[in-house]
């Protein structure tokens, strides 16, 4: 009885550790692994989404998988624009999700390159949005992902340009720099510096605020209590411009502002002043061009180098 009450056990356990075996095995090997309905699943990876760009950001992405109905899309984001240890996080539970594609605008050009890296090598096609990637770093690590955005400099030149015009030569002016890690940042703080440039400005200072409003407010303040003469202010986004423009009117200052993301909250500023011009960079755009490239090569479509977007200078007639 009891050889044959062990004979029963060895078999039962056999056959259980077989099939655990063969459960494991299926799993490793289904790697990526699309839904139960057939779908691939992209991860669209954002910076701040206390910063009103990049909920219009989320958005229009829901909007334009919705319309697609061709994928299934998770959204996410972090909690201030520089928690890059945040979005490395995001990046690594995709990764582990076993997701598809990979839609990121990196919080630091070149913090994130490891982590992209890593997904790549996980066999997710990855799509660069909003703000570049190190290239070089890229370069280095054998990895080729594509980017889509704006001409970042080119688009700063345009709304230094119209804040040269209407301080004039030698006007007195000042640059609200982003985060120095984002390419982007560099991006604008270049093209505003070729505005100063051409139209003979006079630039008094130059600071980075993290693109955050609270922190803008800070070193605008400390700005115009040092050059009380400030004439305008380059921000290299909205949500500082609102920073500035707070510190403007705390002041009773006469100085005009321009800025860049197109925000729903500076619209009254541009009604009434005292912003001159924003720029809009169509982040739902971007989000949604970057998935159907995401989508190509997934489809096993060959996609390199960069997808200029569409950007625009908004002003009060416009």
């Amino acid at each position: 009885m009891r050889r044959s009450t062990r004979t029963v056990l060895a078999v039962v356990v056999a056959a259980t550790t077989a099939a655990l075996s063969a459960c494991g095995t299926e799993q490793t090997a289904t790697s990526p692994a699309t839904n139960a309905n057939g779908k691939p699943t992209v991860c669209l990876i954002m910076k701040s989404l206390a910063n009103e760009y990049f909920q219009q950001m989320q958005k229009g992405a829901k909007d334009h998988v919705d319309q697609l109905g061709t994928l299934d899309l998770r959204t996410a984001g972090i909690q201030n624009e520089t928690d890059v240890d945040g979005q490395i996080a995001l990046v690594d539970k995709c990764i582990t999700q076993q997701v598809q594609g990979i839609v990121i605008a990196p919080a630091d050009s070149k913090a994130l390159v490891q982590s992209v890296v890593k997904a790549s090598k996980a066999g997710i096609k990855v799509v660069n949005i909003d703000v570049a990637l190190d290239p070089d770093a890229l370069k280095s690590a054998g990895v080729d992902i594509p980017l889509v955005g704006p001409d970042n400099r080119a688009g700063a030149k345009q709304v230094g340009d119209v804040l040269a015009k209407a301080v004039g030569p030698n006007g007195k002016v000042v640059i609200l720099e982003g985060n120095p890690g984002a390419d982007n940042a560099l991006q604008r703080k270049n093209g505003f510096n070729d505005a100063v440039a051409e139209s003979k400005l006079t630039l008094l200072d130059s600071k980075t605020a993290h693109w955050e409003t609270d922190e803008a407010h800070t070193v605008f303040g400390n700005m115009l209590t040092a050059h009380p003469d400030i004439q305008g202010v380059l921000a290299s986004n909205d949500s500082m411009a609102l920073g500035v423009i707070k510190v403007i009117q705390e002041r009773h200052a006469d100085i005009k502002v321009v800025s860049i993301d197109n925000i729903p909250a500076v619209k009254t500023f541009l009604r009434n002043g005292p912003m001159l011009a924003t720029l809009d960079q169509y982040g739902s755009e971007q989000a949604g061009v970057g998935i159907d490239v995401a989508m190509k090569l997934i489809g096993g479509q060959p996609v390199a180098g960069w997808e200029k977007t569409r950007m625009n200078v908004v002003t009060a007639g416009a």
